[in-house]
């Protein structure tokens, strides 16, 4: 059962990294008809419709008062600085910048685990870390060779801002998810985000000519609300439920792999042996965290290593 229920997680965390991976040239490609903020707003606004929809056909669970602060801080983390701060970063900077500063968050994930989980740092866990950046950043370089950087500082130290906050988020709340299912969460958690967006978005939102965008442009945002924003946290939260942060944070290293495919697909992008090599180096990274013991493993078995 337990092995059953680790390939759930690893299926979750990897559909929902994919998901992610999807958003960073269908994102950047919405910025140029919408500003970043409004299309933040229209993820969370929609994101929370589609989860409220969906707990209407899903048992009903009653959320302790003290956990509905925990799920406010939890939105803060995970959505509005999460999301809003990578929105911002990625209108400023390049996508392939961007996806260089993603490589950071297993990173930062294991030593937020380490401080507040009291997670073991362990050598597969470095090793694994390390070995799954080197494909990331394979990848990310030799797509950067055939394309203009065009990226900013400024941007870049966003997107990695947002990296951070994600990380504590997986690390701090993940005892929510043990206590609710994925849907309670994010039902509450899109509806806070977008009590925080809505305000500073009106002006921006109240200006758009509707009838001068191009249906490509809506359609884009309809995937970053549905696909990169309701499937993706649903899933996310359900394999945040099943495995441990670090690992879950490894399958970040896939949206260069995604965003990489997708250029090729798009006809913007080529494959070439050092990409087969990149991806080959993340699946191996990502397998090494997966075998690496955990807290519970060590408590288990003494303190052997």
């Amino acid at each position: 059962m337990g092995n059953n229920k680790n390939l759930h997680g690893h299926l979750f965390a990897l559909t929902a990294n994919v998901m992610w991976g999807l958003m960073s040239p269908i994102g950047k490609s919405a910025l140029q008809e919408f500003s970043a903020i409004s299309v933040t707003t229209f993820r969370m606004v929609g994101a929370a419709a589609a989860f409220w929809i969906l707990s209407i056909f899903c048992k009903q669970e009653h959320v302790d008062h003290r956990d509905m602060l925990k799920i406010f801080f939890a939105s803060l983390f995970a959505l509005v600085f999460n999301q809003g701060i990578f929105i911002f970063g990625l209108s400023m900077t390049s996508p392939i910048d961007a996806s260089i500063v993603t490589t950071t968050l297993p990173i930062v994930t294991m030593i937020v685990a380490a401080i507040y989980l009291k997670e073991p740092i362990t050598n597969k866990k470095v090793l694994g870390i390390f070995v799954g950046a080197m494909g990331a950043l394979i990848l990310i370089m030799s797509s950067q060779a055939a394309s203009s950087g065009n990226g900013s500082l400024i941007g870049d130290l966003l997107c990695l801002v947002a990296q951070i906050s994600f990380s504590i988020y997986l690390t701090v709340f993940k005892g929510l998810s043990q206590r609710y299912s994925a849907v309670t969460i994010n039902k509450w958690m899109f509806i806070y985000a977008s009590m925080c967006y809505i305000p500073f978005s009106y002006q921006d939102i109240s200006v758009i000519q509707w009838t001068s965008i191009p249906m490509v442009a809506i359609l884009q945002v309809l995937y970053v609300v549905l696909g990169g924003s309701f499937l993706a946290y649903l899933c996310i939260m359900t394999a945040q439920k099943l495995l441990r942060p670090t690992v879950v944070s490894m399958y970040n290293y896939m949206q260069p792999i995604v965003a990489t495919i997708a250029a090729i697909l798009m006809g913007i992008g080529s494959f070439g042996w050092e990409k087969g090599i990149a991806i080959t180096l993340v699946f191996l990274g990502v397998y090494i965290v997966t075998q690496s013991k955990s807290k519970a493993d060590f408590e288990k078995a003494g303190k052997e290593l």
